[in-house]
């Protein structure tokens, strides 16, 4: 795992760009704290930061020139297959002189030019120069598992793993009205967009060729998605057998590496399964765990102890506070280089710190819940899609839900909060269901928080918003609803918290159900082997029953609320009022000053509803405008 960074000059070199690319390079320090250095020829720098996992000698440290000095690589990832295509490159005559993945792609590159990129499987971005024709490609895996940022003007194209290290550089850091609206109501910026107006994020499954002439963004991966009546994977016993071969498989896969390797174990079915696996190939399986000692309904940690003892690891539990949780806030507020107000990066960001301490790298069950239909919000789908009498109950009591006192600050009022989206989402259409279950706020709510200045027009909401969910149509299934899942919510969301956490504390995150053998096979199930009624990822539960431990069954899935209604009327109090005071909104003219007093004061009343995440989105909004753009 590291960190890459670099430029290409489309006119006479840019000297003020190359020296903006050692302190970008720096600004990505924390990706690759083991060695660093950069590469230079004419027109085009290439940086990169290492963080060592697979030959961990000097020989493979980047940027990697072949024997004969013409191509040059930044990659930033893991090839789990390398060893598999090393082979069959030695069979055509290629020699190696490092044990790197790294040395694999470059290699694969100048024999079959970008046609080798479906033969990876891993996560990775990448980017090579060849220095004779003068010309770059770069990539990202297919899942966006590995971040790559860029920016292109008439006169330089630059790139980095990260938006901190792009803004080392000499653009112009002007917001972007679109992603600043789709923030408000997502939580998340969606990609490909990213908070300034003149810097992309280059597309999972996409790569870029470009020249001197030309650029060019072509895709070389995409979900292979069946409707429901062209499901061939109709036997539910055999689906079952293959998902287990194929997982196993892809866990197998992730188990190499030249540095201490573990595992996170939540307790949930998820991590579990992956450490189940992973156990039977090591001797004595490395886990972690966080507990919450003063939040006891939401610590899992006797049931992560439950499968450590079944498969015998080496288990360790971090028991935190939440005042712990607390004093990593502001860590996390700063690593974070573009608005993202997921608070589930948290206990992200803390798990990942302690971790650190025993091993680089770590496996996890991330990516089970968009593939399988893991979210509260599928249940709901399902169940309006198979309205019966309690929902159109729920739908006649929709005036008094909305009266009665809903946060996420107990099990009743998450209920009421649940039953009252229940009852909106029954009269919606597909699209507009899907905006409400995945958002925090309307586009209403948004018109109403932000100046005249920053508002956007319906047209462009919808044209942004017809590429996100394109997928979903009046008789779309719910495998429709999963795709625009990982097509959306994974990637901007899920993927970008994980590597944003792990990297700010130098440790590695495998994923298993991601890899592309287990997600095809996932897309050609029908979607009720994965949700039905009130039984979420039912394939994933049954499959894996026989080996996990009973009591992980027939539970309610906890994890873990952030108490932030709390921070918010106590420690953090001061700091609201610091940064949403009067004047300095005024100064900005960004928000609608009445917006925001309305909610401070739904904040602090007795049925706060979805104003908790609300203003933590402001929250983080105004740290980074404070941090990035406030002269």
């Amino acid at each position: 795992m590291c960190g890459i960074a670099g430029v290409f000059t489309f006119q006479a070199p840019q000297e003020t760009w190359f020296e903006a690319l050692v302190r970008a390079s720096d600004s990505l320090i924390k990706r690759g704290p083991d060695a660093g250095n950069i590469w230079r020829d004419e027109n085009v720098g290439l940086a990169h930061r290492r963080l060592s996992i697979i030959d961990t000698s000097e020989k493979a440290n980047q940027p990697m020139l072949d024997k004969t000095k013409r191509y040059a690589i930044v990659f930033n990832g893991e090839i789990f297959n390398f060893a598999e295509l090393k082979s069959e490159l030695i069979k055509k005559g290629i020699s190696f002189f490092t044990n790197s993945d790294t040395e694999v792609i470059l290699q694969l590159y100048i024999t079959e030019k970008e046609n080798f990129l479906n033969k990876l499987n891993g996560f990775f971005a990448f980017a090579i120069y060849d220095s004779l024709e003068k010309k770059m490609m770069l990539a990202r895996d297919r899942y966006g598992e590995k971040p790559l940022y860029y920016y292109k003007d008439e006169k330089v194209f630059s790139f980095a793993s990260e938006l901190k290290a792009i803004s080392c550089f000499p653009i112009k850091k002007e917001i972007d009205p679109v992603s600043l609206n789709f923030y408000f109501q997502l939580n998340y910026i969606p990609q490909p967009n990213t908070i300034f107006k003149n810097v992309r994020q280059l597309m999972p499954g996409h790569f870029i060729v470009l020249d001197k002439n030309s650029f060019e963004e072509k895709i070389f991966y995409q979900i292979p998605f069946k409707k429901q009546n062209e499901i061939i994977n109709s036997d539910y016993s055999s689906a079952c057998k293959n998902l287990e071969t194929v997982l196993d498989a892809s866990v197998k896969r992730r188990m190499i590496s030249d540095v201490p390797l573990g595992a996170f174990l939540s307790g949930g079915i998820d991590s579990s399964i992956v450490v189940a696996l992973a156990s039977k190939y090591t001797d004595k399986l490395k886990t972690y765990s966080v507990g919450f000692k003063d939040e006891p309904f939401f610590d899992e940690t006797k049931y992560a102890k439950l499968v450590a003892d079944k498969f015998k690891t080496d288990h360790t539990v971090f028991s935190l506070s939440t005042q712990d949780l607390f004093d990593d806030l502001f860590s996390v507020l700063d690593y974070i280089d573009e608005p993202f107000a997921d608070s589930s990066a948290l206990p992200v960001h803390i798990l990942s710190r302690h971790t650190r301490k025993f091993v680089t790298v770590a496996l996890s069950g991330d990516g089970a819940d968009e593939l399988f239909g893991g979210y509260m919000k599928h249940v709901g789908e399902y169940k309006i899609r198979n309205a019966g009498y309690t929902e159109s109950l729920i739908s006649k009591l929709g005036f008094l839900l909305k009266k009665l006192p809903q946060s996420r600050n107990s099990k009743v009022t998450t209920l009421f909060m649940r039953m009252n989206k229940l009852s909106e989402g029954l009269a919606l259409n597909v699209k507009d269901r899907y905006r409400l279950f995945s958002s925090i706020g309307t586009q209403q709510y948004v018109n109403a928080l932000l100046s005249n200045k920053w508002k956007i027009t319906t047209s462009e909401t919808q044209i942004t918003e017809e590429k996100w969910l394109i997928n979903l149509h009046s008789d779309s299934d719910m495998n429709e609803v999963l795709l625009t899942d990982m097509n959306l919510v994974l990637p901007s969301d899920m993927l970008y918290k994980v590597d944003r956490m792990s990297m700010a504390n130098s440790l590695e995150v495998r994923a298993p159900f991601l890899d592309y053998e287990v997600v095809d096979f996932a897309f050609s199930l029908s979607a009720d082997f994965k949700i039905i009624g009130n039984k979420r990822k039912k394939i994933v539960q049954d499959t894996f029953r026989k080996i996990l431990p009973e009591e992980l069954y027939n539970r309610p899935k906890q994890g873990f609320e952030v108490p932030l209604l709390k921070w918010f009327r106590t420690e953090l109090k001061s700091y609201i009022d610091e940064l949403t005071n009067e004047e300095f909104i005024n100064e900005q003219a960004i928000f609608n000053v009445d917006e925001i007093i309305k909610l401070k004061r739904q904040l602090n009343s007795i049925n706060p509803r979805d104003s908790t995440a609300k203003m933590w989105a402001i929250i983080v909004f105004q740290h980074w405008y404070k941090k990035n753009l406030a002269s």
